[in-house]
């Protein structure tokens, strides 16, 4: 039986939400991201890209490319609101759905013959349902495989439709760039670059023994993804290897108060998501950028899994002491990982163990009704409330 998988990806996400549900920014220059100087850029409509502004690019950056943009922050809640509604149609097409993120995901159609003369109709469906209940646009790609059909959705950007049909690879992928491939970033580049390769299909007639002595092991995968080979499945029920939380601020910090602070606010924020998605994890770790750039990523394991703030925040706050702060602090994270379902392994014995989690269960049920802010240390309302 031919396999095939659809790829669907939003055209400018973020920004699209914005300028539907605010018909004055329709047709303007909107950008999406942290509107502070040290804020990225995470979507730009359309009529903002063709002043040069795109995702990953500083904010800065973007305003001196573009001055006359409308700058927007990032509404996490209103986007994962819309997501919710794709996921919805998504599931009414197929049953095997890969999300990757809010705006994209894979879908495996393999069989739908006796529904639909051909996956191309499925695609084209789903492109019209989404226009039609959520008036918004994506592109997809429908392909034999998830890279080839990822590598299609972006081909005919925004409102774009792409086959890649059993035995076109070659032609489709021949003069693509390297850099449109997964794990090509820009180390990969430069080594595929000093070998002579430019292009994918340059790559797919690589030697790839040679390769290897240059790649690594990435070498073989690479190569094969060249060569429109990829026989990863559509996988419905990813877990998360790690769950955390980091912030960039907009005046670097030195004071060891002030760390402390951001670190407690920072271990609240990753519990409470850790207890919404019904996890624990072992290892923490915390990421510290300096003002130079410089980074440092520290961990700790701990002997049982946890979704405690105090013991995020305390664990962070032993690894955090031990890094020298010789410089203004940029950014401040905490990840907790080695995950599993479940609050860990209490004893029945534990009695502050147990206190601890039935009073976080009525926090959370408090922050469940109210939202997340209703309950919060004191040490942090000011942080919160600087007004």
């Amino acid at each position: 039986m031919q396999r095939w998988i659809i790829h669907i990806d939003m055209d400018a996400f973020y920004a699209a939400v914005e300028q539907r549900d605010n018909e004055a920014l329709r047709g303007k220059p909107v950008i999406v991201g942290g509107t502070g100087n040290r804020g990225v850029v995470a979507t730009a409509s359309y009529e903002a890209r063709r002043f040069g502004v795109h995702s990953a690019m500083s904010m800065v950056e973007a305003r001196r490319r573009c001055p006359e943009g409308i700058f927007l922050p990032c509404d996490h809640e209103k986007y994962s609101q819309v997501s919710m509604e794709l996921q919805r149609i998504f599931s009414e097409f197929s049953p095997i759905v890969e999300p990757l993120s809010l705006d994209e995901a894979f879908l495996d159609v393999t069989g739908m013959e006796q529904l639909y003369d051909h996956p191309e109709e499925i695609a084209s469906s789903i492109k019209e349902r989404i226009k039609n209940e959520l008036r918004l646009t994506a592109s997809a790609g429908v392909a034999p495989n998830k890279f080839l059909a990822k590598l299609a959705s972006d081909m005919k950007k925004p409102d774009g439709l792409v086959i890649v049909r059993p035995g076109e690879e070659e032609a489709v992928l021949r003069e693509l760039p390297i850099t449109s491939m997964w794990g090509v970033g820009k180390a990969m580049t430069q080594v595929l670059n000093n070998q002579g390769i430019y292009t994918i299909g340059q790559l797919a007639k690589a030697d790839v023994v040679q390769l290897a002595k240059h790649c690594g092991q990435m070498a073989y995968t690479i190569h094969s993804l060249a060569r429109g080979q990829d026989d990863r499945p559509v996988l419905t029920d990813i877990e998360p290897k790690s769950i955390g939380n980091e912030v960039t601020f907009p005046i670097d910090i030195r004071m060891a108060s002030q760390i402390e602070t951001e670190l407690l606010a920072l271990a609240e924020k990753v519990g409470w998501r850790l207890r919404q998605h019904g996890y624990s994890g072992r290892t923490i770790t915390v990421k510290v950028r300096f003002a130079s750039f410089k980074t440092i990523t520290r961990s700790k394991t701990l002997q049982e899994c946890t979704h405690f703030d105090e013991v995020l925040y305390e664990t962070a706050l032993h690894i955090c002491r031990q890094i020298p702060m010789q410089e203004g602090v940029r950014l401040l994270g905490i990840t907790v990982s080695h995950l599993q379902s479940g609050c860990g392994q209490l004893s029945l014995f534990d009695q502050q163990d147990q206190k601890r989690t039935a009073v976080y269960e009525t926090i959370d049920k408090l922050r469940n009704k109210f939202g997340e802010g209703i309950v919060t240390k004191g040490r942090l309302v000011n942080l919160k409330n600087p007004n």
